[in-house]
């Protein structure tokens, strides 16, 4: 049942699906699960789920309905492995007694089968990346690239992206979660897209005027975030630079890194925001569906210094466009070279940014106006399907 008022019948049956529920995952995706259901009163399933069982976790002692990957070895510490196996997982579920299915994608979680009398709304996060725009760069990366394993998971994922487009025509309406994205969506499947942001939590950050003359980049610390260039930039530009995050390049980042760079690993969220807050400004480099870190320094009226393409170029507006509203610097390429032409370009605007102007186009992706927009598709989504559906039997 929706927890708002719309013009859909209150007696509909709503189940949501997500891949994988563990305390690892703790991203943009399952922000927007949570989100779904505080408006939205819906059964909830995953291929795994190891968050009803986290005391830590708001989803703890919930019924939440799961897959027989559940109970194969290491699934919570690496559900990624078992890849080949959750198209089928996904397949297992059987939700015929519900009307609305939502689904969260960022894999397979689309796939689920449907009859023609229920309606599937999936949110995506992402075609899935690794059978689609980093295939490359994980058989690079991947001990299984080469040889015979390799031809084995070249095959593997020539296999996945038939299902992952074949699944797609079982979607009846796609929710995008960036312009970006919905534009990835075509690319893949064919299909158009509406677009919601996702929800950011806005509050949980101060804005502060007042900051302090060193640069900050804050993300998991692996190939395709490109914090390398980051570094290295630094390094010829000798600026301060704060690196926060785990990952499989933490140590080749502070092999790397000069006096000038510090790189400290993990810091719990009181001090990332802490960091955020007092930041000069946030740099990043990488490539994102949308980016909500690059939202959360807006919100505490630090400007941005980012790739701008993907998520970055609709969240973050470059002051040479935006006189009296810019958020931050947007940079054409990922080099080191781009970076540190971007940082002297942003020294040079850097009186002009106003903190407050920052925050109040951050406020823009609120966790409200998530909700408000996602009610909104869900009840125009519906009526349009029963209108389809009468008019088929007609």
């Amino acid at each position: 049942m929706l927890k708002e008022n719309t013009s859909i019948p209150t007696d509909i049956n709503y189940a949501l699906v997500h891949e994988w529920l563990t305390p690892q995952a703790t991203g943009g995706s399952e922000l927007v699960v949570k989100e779904i259901l505080q408006c939205i009163d819906a059964d909830l399933y995953a291929l795994i789920d190891f968050e009803s069982t986290n005391p830590a976790s708001y989803l703890y002692n919930r019924q939440i309905g799961t897959t027989f990957l559940q109970n194969l070895p290491g699934a919570e510490r690496g559900i990624q492995k078992y890849l080949p196996l959750m198209p089928i997982a996904i397949e297992q579920l059987d939700l015929r007694h519900y009307d609305v299915i939502l689904s969260s994608a960022h894999a397979v979680a689309k796939g689920i089968l449907t009859t023609p009398q229920q309606l599937h709304l999936c949110y995506c996060h992402t075609p899935m990346r690794y059978a689609w725009d980093l295939t490359f760069d994980y058989l690079h990366q991947s001990r299984l690239g080469d040889g015979i394993p390799g031809i084995l998971t070249r095959y593997l994922l020539h296999r996945l992206r038939q299902w992952d487009v074949l699944s797609a025509n079982r979607v009846d309406y796609f929710i995008a979660n960036s312009h970006f994205t919905a534009s990835r969506i075509w690319r893949c499947y064919r299909r158009l897209a509406d677009v919601i942001y996702p929800p950011v939590k806005i509050d949980r950050f101060t804005c502060q005027a007042d900051k302090e003359d060193f640069y900050l980049t804050v993300c998991r610390l692996v190939g395709y975030k490109q914090v390398a260039l980051i570094v290295e930039a630094f390094n010829l530009n000798g600026r301060e630079l704060v690196v926060i995050g785990t990952g499989t390049e933490l140590q080749k980042l502070q092999q790397i890194a000069k006096s000038n760079v510090r790189v400290i690993g993990f810091c719990p969220d009181s001090v990332v925001q802490d960091y955020l807050a007092r930041a000069k400004a946030f740099v990043y480099a990488a490539c994102e569906d949308f980016g909500i870190v690059l939202v959360e320094a807006q919100a505490c009226g630090t400007p941005v210094v980012a790739y701008g393409v993907g998520g970055a170029a609709e969240t973050v507006l470059d002051i040479r466009a935006h006189p009296d509203g810019g958020t931050g610097i947007l940079f054409p390429t990922q080099t080191t070279a781009a970076i540190v032409e971007a940082i002297s370009i942003f020294e040079t605007y850097h009186d002009r940014f106003q903190a407050e102007v920052i925050r109040a186009h951050a406020e823009g992706f609120a966790t409200p106006v998530f909700q408000s927009q996602y009610l909104s598709l869900v009840d125009r989504y519906y009526h349009q399907w029963k209108l389809g559906a009468k008019s088929l039997v007609l």
